[in-house]
């Protein structure tokens, strides 16, 4: 075979191993990660996924380095035989989309809410299912290392063509078939898109952008423009800071809630009325709460859903409470897809607002789990405030980082304090659990890229969690 594409420069190979995590792969555009390397990266991909002969669906973002990241990727995959489909700009939802309806292999170019300097890959199997370093990125990486080292050999005489292909209008009307909103009460929301690809995809589900039948919703647009620079705010709404101005707009504007996607717009995060942020657990509850309706309706009986062991004790109690069978997973995008289709769970629901639904393949989708919460709201009189504090019944730390030079001695002390007191399990990190009438539960996890170990923790009480809280991040900091 002729090498199709000579070795990389050796200035140009960035750095495969410190881009490549468990989930996805992101690295700093230039440096870490770069143009032959994504060419690389799709060739490795076409071999490992045996796609040779098999359409492959790209999409990318609005960061700068995207559509050129896109290309290199589509450069690779076609000359390891694939049939590049270039969807353009879109949401990471929409690459689940089309990979779950054609059940074809797909790859998003996104850093997701990393600042406009990163870029990276969420790569799928066919059947919009997830990739993981145990799974196929690993295998990946090393594949692409050799493309990087040795140049990628051609695997036909002819190179397909990279085709285009837009999505947005079958992707829109498919969410409208999931989630009816025609019935529900006129709401006036505010939207904040960050700069990030919520501003495409908005107009499209939510307004008239596809020519969709017009919903009651007034909708209030808050940095609708693409840019992968992020003039206004990262397009991070985990930190409280890049929430300031959909808190204030929302309060401003007498809205009836406020919604806040990441850059990918696979996340959504929500403000009430009163510009107070909406735990993602409130949300977990209230949407698991109307899938196991839905299925019961259509005479399912035997209905799982999935949650992470961050969630509030209040999404299992809810679970339960409809008689429905919570199962409890670790941290993680393709370990909560693999257990959705190992259960065939109608949803799952992680506390960071990832949103995984059975409808969509398994796949976590943002948007549709802010079509649930507008149906919910619009469905009765009382305000999302009232309804979020019925779903918030317990007090909560927040996620708490701190630096740990030395973590297995960090989990020694841990184990020490609380042995006796409370059980402690292993699925992920350490969780402590205390089942008395003050009841608590404390997980510590390590960061998989950096020296931190997260704190989260739980109680009954306001008092009890602060007490837990602080005697927690003592001994995990050693200043007892």
């Amino acid at each position: 075979m002729n090498t199709a594409i000579p070795a990389a420069d050796p200035a140009q190979l960035g750095d495969l191993n410190a881009i490549v995590k468990n989930y996805d792969i992101r690295g700093l555009v230039g440096d870490t990660i770069t143009e032959p390397l994504v060419t690389a990266v799709g060739a490795a991909t076409v071999d490992e996924l045996d796609l040779a002969g098999h359409e492959i669906f790209i999409g990318h973002d609005m960061r700068d380095s995207s559509p050129a990241f896109a290309a290199a990727f589509a450069r690779g995959a076609a000359v390891r035989g694939a049939k590049p489909v270039l969807l353009g700009y879109c949401s990471t939802d929409m690459t689940y989309f089309i990979s779950g309806r054609e059940n074809a292999a797909a790859a998003m170019f996104t850093a997701s809410h990393n600042p406009a300097a990163y870029n990276g890959m969420k790569l799928s199997a066919a059947g919009a299912r997830g990739i993981s370093l145990d799974t196929g990125l690993g295998a990946i990486r090393d594949r692409a290392a050799a493309y990087l080292r040795d140049g990628i050999p051609a695997a036909n005489d002819t190179v397909a063509e990279a085709t285009e292909r837009d999505v947005l209008n079958d992707y829109a009307t498919y969410l409208r078939q999931l989630v009816d909103l025609s019935g529900i009460r006129p709401l006036k929301i505010v939207v904040d898109a960050g700069n990030g690809m919520a501003g495409k995809t908005v107009p499209a589900v939510l307004g008239s952008a596809c020519e969709l039948p017009k919903l009651p919703l007034e909708i209030v647009p808050m940095y609708f423009e693409l840019d992968g620079n992020f003039p206004n705010h990262e397009a991070n709404p985990l930190d409280p800071k890049n929430l300031v101005d959909l808190q204030q707009r929302v309060v401003a504007e007498g809205a009836d809630l406020g919604l806040a996607f990441d850059g990918d717009a696979d996340r959504c995060f929500l403000v009430d009325e009163r510009g107070n942020p909406v735990s993602p657990s409130a949300v977990c509850a209230i949407v698991a709460a109307r899938e196991v309706e839905r299925v019961r309706s259509a005479g399912e009986t035997d209905v799982t859903v999935i949650h992470n062991l961050l969630v509030s004790r209040h999404v299992i109690e809810t679970i339960e409470s409809i008689s429905a069978t919570p199962v409890r997973t670790r941290v993680g995008h393709s370990l909560i897809k693999a257990e959705m289709a190992r259960t065939n769970a109608v949803f799952g629901g992680e506390h960071s607002a990832h949103y995984y639904f059975r409808d969509f393949w398994g796949a976590d989708n943002g948007m549709l789990a802010a079509m649930h919460m507008l149906a919910h709201v619009g469905s009765q009189t009382a305000p999302m405030s009232k309804i979020a504090a019925e779903h918030t019944p317990y007090f909560a730390s927040g996620e708490i980082n701190s630096t740990v030079a030395d973590i297995p001695a960090a989990y020694e002390r841990l184990v020490t304090e609380f042995s006796g007191v409370a059980s402690v399990d292993e699925l992920d990190g350490l969780t402590f659990s205390f089942a008395g009438r003050d009841w608590w539960w404390v997980n510590v996890r390590p960061s998989n890229t950096e020296p931190l170990l997260r704190l989260n923790v739980e109680a009954a009480t306001p008092e009890q969690m602060e007490q837990v809280r602080d005697l927690t991040l003592a001994l995990i900091r050693d200043e007892r």
